[in-house]
């Protein structure tokens, strides 16, 4: 194996230009990840209110159907964590994209609510094989001291994605219906999946844990990413001796990962509950303006704010903020059940899309990088599966209020009590002393002078 300061990051502008590639593409698969999750909220209303378009819907059914993608996007992840990290970060990436982009095509000519949630369930799966994959493979290109930013970038495409969903409602429901919407969710697979079949490099660092050497540091020196940091977590026995699921439940990682998959339920339950609910809430108090101007300045201040928290977590700590952004959230939440004028109204709702689905921003980000890279795609996908229980449950809560005959104040409650649970829960997980005692003596490496050799050096981010 090549000595560990051979590959000390030889060209960090390579490295920064392949890492802002690999965020720029998985950001926007992500992008349509969050606009599939936020236009069954945008076409509800609708659908609720006309029988002849999928059939007659009562709130508690809706509240199901909101569920059955995230169910899809359960058992996607959970494949992911299965072979993600041994089949690689790249095709399931490919993969992933490709298949969603075929079932909200297919789901946009439905015409029955049961074929309308069969298809959200099976869109679900190729959502849940991104979503699990995203994250892994955006920690081993983006540079060090720069990741949750970096991952930030990229989960910043979930609220982008509803702030599109939004913006498509307001614009052009009336002209396309909600299948013209739903269309538009198929666009990756033209625009998107040729660019990552001829660009995506896979991960060096994946290459180098399956003993793929020679290929590991050919795709390194191609696109800048240094495998110093691997090389010396190998050395120092920092990474469990297994790989996928069984190094996730390792001693090392066991009681972590309970932890953090409890820390995204709590964000996917809030960040799909508000996405399916917010609109038919606020409709309910008779507000002067379009209900789906909350969803779009939820979901907006969550993409800014998640990429302002992002940047701090790189320099405070992700746990840290993320308890702090909970915080934030279940107050919000709190104060959007008082009868307060509407631009007070919509501040409390900004800080609490910050506090929702931008801490899930920050969430993923953390748990992409707590785990070695044996361990990461399972990890990630592990947590995220996790999280979908908590997203299943989001939507069926609304439902279930609503048949109750709830209003919002009650689901706000209920909200408030899961962001508060969820800053608990950041404030205990336990450090990796290994990996930042791995992290210390690769610093002190990074001091000395690179070994490769200049002829090795070739420009491009193609693996």
């Amino acid at each position: 194996m090549t000595q560990p300061h051979t590959l000390i990051a030889e060209n960090p502008r390579l490295e920064r230009r392949t890492a802002r590639f690999v965020a720029f593409v998985i950001c926007l698969a992500l992008l349509f990840d969050g606009y599939d999750l936020v236009v069954y909220g945008v076409v509800l209303p609708g659908l609720l209110a006309d029988p002849t378009q999928i059939g007659h819907l009562e709130p508690a059914v809706a509240g199901l159907v909101g569920s059955y993608a995230l169910i899809g996007v359960l058992l996607g992840s959970l494949l992911c964590g299965a072979i993600g990290d041994f089949f690689g970060r790249r095709r399931l990436l490919i993969t992933g994209v490709a298949w969603f982009s075929v079932g909200m095509f297919v789901t946009a000519l439905t015409t029955s609510v049961l074929a309308f949630g069969a298809m959200r369930f099976l869109t679900g799966i190729g959502l849940g094989l991104v979503i699990a994959t995203a994250g892994a493979t955006m920690a081993e290109f983006a540079p060090a001291g720069r990741r949750q930013f970096f991952n930030g970038i990229v989960y910043s495409g979930i609220p982008a994605g509803g702030v599109f969903a939004a913006v498509m409602g307001i614009a052009l429901l009336g002209d396309l219906s909600w299948r013209g919407l739903f269309m538009i969710g198929a666009l990756p697979l033209v625009l998107l999946v040729p660019l990552m079949i001829w660009k995506l490099p896979e991960s060096p660092r994946w290459l180098l844990t399956r003993g793929r050497t020679e290929q590991a540091e050919a795709v390194a020196l191609r696109t800048g990413v240094p495998l110093i940091e691997e090389q010396v977590i190998q050395q120092v026995g920092a990474a469990p001796r297994r790989t996928g699921y069984a190094a996730v439940f390792s001693q090392q990682f066991a009681l972590a990962s309970i932890l953090l998959g409890v820390m995204s339920f709590c964000g996917l339950l809030l960040t799909y509950g508000l996405n399916t609910w917010l609109a038919v809430i606020m409709n309910g108090y008779g507000h002067s303006v379009s209900p789906l101007y909350f969803v779009l300045v939820l979901n907006g201040s969550a993409l800014v704010g998640g990429l302002l928290a992002s940047r701090l977590a790189d320099r405070t700590g992700p746990q840290r903020m993320i308890a702090t952004t909970f915080a934030l959230a279940a107050i919000a939440l709190v104060l959007m059940t008082f009868s307060f004028p509407l631009p007070l109204l919509f501040a409390f709702i900004a800080v609490a899309g910050v506090g929702t689905i931008g801490t899930q921003v920050l969430v993923y980000g953390f748990q992409s990088n707590y785990y070695t890279t044996n361990a990461r795609a399972a990890g990630v996908a592990f947590c995220a599966s996790m999280g979908r229980f908590g997203g299943i449950f989001g939507p069926i809560i609304g439902g279930w209020l609503a048949a109750a005959g709830l209003g919002g104040p009650q689901a706000f409650y209920v909200f408030a009590g899961v962001a508060l649970l969820g800053a608990l829960v950041t404030l205990v997980v336990p450090h990796q002393r290994r990996l930042e005692e791995a992290g210390h003596q690769v610093e002190e490496l990074a001091g000395r002078p690179p070994e490769v050799p200049a002829e090795r050096a070739a420009p491009g981010v193609r693996g």
